[in-house]
């Protein structure tokens, strides 16, 4: 950085900066404390709240950014004025907004009532005099004032020297100020490994090293280890190949915040291996469905990995039984969060009575004494989270080895619910919803007819491998697979109104009579 330079690996209480107002004179003296003498903060704050909203993994579109906190500061790579290799700051920074509508507290929501909603983000920036023009479409912009003064500040995942020095740093563990770099013992990363950014929509950002290694990047952060850690660490220590063992990961140490206890680290990222040459099963099953193929076969093997799976996140983390107290408000969460979505979706109110009993049914179920194991799951399973390797043959044969990946959970769930025992059911009704969607999309002539068989099939897997057929607890499966609709029907009525109809028709189908 220049002359005043940022501390390395600086790390402070977060500092409020209000948006579209002058920051008052604490503020600034604040900011100067915490960020230099001219304030880092302050400079960056009006080109992050122009910059922020538009990226495809910000949580809080529809919502005007208030002000930025910072959490943490640290320089990767020191920035020297007139130099010509490009700086790296990584930021933790808390982004300031208005509750959304129908906002419930004490969900995990990570503010008091009365104060100003906020989710922490990870942002990279690089720092350079001029961007070349590859880097064009990288800019964010050119401060005024602070310690990057003039220079030109950008995405920093897009230039490949910056994401190279992260590799490096994954390579070399350690500290650097609230950051530690951690590596497996028995991970080789080689170096000079060429990087490259995923640009598929996703809810944060991956850079592929030369296919051999993936690093995830999380964008949206809270205390906690991030499940898509945390499970295939536990995973690959009992053997269980079927998902990509961490090679190395980096966290953050936030700061601690008044008496209490310093919250636990941020998860920042995990390097996995790549699995170069898959194929994942959303685009497999829309293969298969474009040449009018059958996707039984392959459905049965990913329902024999996805036991396989559950088989050993229960054998390497702890296990819980649902009895009746937690199956009664595991229904009444699923019925509150029908009549959310009924309220905000018209078309859903005609089934909610229907689609009701379906909860109603479950809670009976536990009223009498019915119990249910929970373990750990991966939380937001579906074709696009599952990797084929080896399939030489015809799209939709079964050939080939299933592994899954992603075990972040939903991202809009609070990380604490992500990390609770559930019922396996939940993995595979979004799997079973899954099929429907690819159905629907590819356009089969008999969409239900295709959804059905391939569904039979991933059941049938998964209980020859497990020895339960998820068929047999059919309360049970209707009850998630329901309320998996129902979140689906919002999803796509506020984002993707053009595919309302694919979880309608399930509506409709789950809440028909039953024989």
């Amino acid at each position: 950085m220049p002359e005043a330079p940022l501390s390395r690996g600086a790390h402070h209480p977060p500092t409020a900066v209000p948006r579209d107002q002058p920051p008052t004179s604490a503020a600034r003296t604040a900011a100067a404390a915490t960020a230099g003498p001219s304030g880092l903060l302050t400079s960056l704050a009006p080109l992050l709240a122009e910059w922020l909203p538009r990226q495809r993994w910000f949580a809080g579109k529809g919502r005007p950014v208030t002000g930025f906190a910072l959490v943490s500061a640290t320089e990767l790579l020191p920035w020297r004025s007139g130099g010509t290799t490009p700086g790296l700051l990584h930021l933790l920074i808390r982004a300031q907004q208005p509750e959304p509508p129908g906002h419930r507290h004490g969900s995990g929501c990570g503010h008091r009532r009365g104060t100003a909603a906020s989710d922490c983000y990870q942002i990279l920036l690089g720092a350079r005099p001029a961007l070349p023009p590859p880097l064009a479409p990288a800019l964010i912009g050119r401060p005024s004032g602070g310690p990057l003064d003039g220079q030109t500040v950008y995405e920093a995942l897009l230039d490949p020297r910056l994401t190279t020095l992260l590799l490096e740093r994954l390579r070399m563990p350690g500290r650097l100020g609230p950051l530690r770099f951690v590596r497996e013992p028995s991970s080789a990363i080689p170096s000079a490994l060429t990087p490259r950014v995923m640009t598929a929509e996703q809810s944060n950002s991956s850079v592929v090293y030369g296919d051999t290694y993936i690093l995830k990047l999380f964008r949206r952060v809270s205390p906690g280890t991030n499940p898509d850690l945390e499970l295939p660490l536990a995973l690959a220590h009992t053997g269980c190949a079927r998902v990509p063992a961490p090679a190395a990961w980096f966290e953050a140490e936030p700061p601690a915040e008044g008496a209490g206890p310093r919250p636990e680290p941020f998860t920042l990222g995990v390097l996995q291996p790549f699995l170069a040459g898959s194929r994942d099963g959303w685009q497999l099953a829309l293969d298969a469905l474009a040449a009018r193929g059958d996707f039984t076969d392959a459905a049965r093997a990913l329902g024999h990995a996805t036991a396989e799976v559950h088989l050993a996140m229960a054998r390497a983390l702890p296990t819980s039984v649902l009895r009746r107290p937690q199956i009664e408000h595991l229904a009444a969460a699923m019925s509150e969060r029908l009549d959310s979505a009924a309220a905000a979706v018209p078309a859903l109110q005609p089934y909610r009575a229907a689609l009701h009993g379906a909860y109603e049914d479950l809670a009976a179920l536990g009223h009498a004494g019915r119990t249910w194991p929970a373990q750990r799951i991966h939380g937001d399973l579906h074709l696009g989270q599952a990797l084929l390797t080896g399939d030489d043959g015809e799209a939709g044969s079964g050939g080939g080895r299933w592994s899954l990946i992603d075990f972040e959970g939903e991202p809009s769930r609070p990380l604490a619910e992500r990390r609770r025992p559930q019922p396996p059911v939940r993995d595979i009704a979004g799997m079973l919803r899954s099929f429907d969607y690819a159905a629907a999309v590819g356009r089969h002539e008999r969409p239900q007819e295709w959804a059905g068989r391939t569904r039979a099939a991933y059941c049938a897997g998964y209980a020859e491998a497990s020895g339960a057929d998820p068929r047999d607890e059919p309360e049970l499966l209707r009850a998630h697979e329901t309320d998996k609709a129902v979140y689906e029907v919002l999803y796509e009525a506020r984002h993707r109104p053009d595919w309302l109809s694919v979880p309608m028709t399930a509506i409709r189908r789950l809440a028909a009579p039953r024989a």
